[in-house]
């Protein structure tokens, strides 16, 4: 999959296809073969990574080492509402 200029997309996505599962990224612009692919499935992927990354700006969240499942999920609720409550100020 490594190819001398980076990793070959296509070799990823029949990869992928191979394990049955769906690519729901969009190829590079200036690709001559387009690449077909769901809108709205992409953009419910972005908006779900870029809540991880809001979330991991937290340290206590990006470092948890606990071994308590409950103390780490109160710390994803209080990043969230951190996160959200900046959001409706700003708004």
């Amino acid at each position: 999959m490594l190819t001398d200029k980076g990793y070959d997309a296509d070799a990823i996505r029949a990869d992928l296809a191979d394990r049955k599962i769906e690519a729901v990224n969009p190829g590079r612009l200036n690709r001559r073969v387009k690449i077909e692919h769901d809108r709205a499935l992409y953009k419910q992927r972005n908006r779900i990574e870029r809540m991880f990354g809001h979330l991991k700006v937290n340290r206590a969240i990006a470092t948890a080492t606990t071994n308590w499942p409950s103390s780490f999920l109160g710390m994803v609720h209080l990043a969230t509402a951190r996160y959200w409550l900046k959001f409706v100020h700003a708004a």
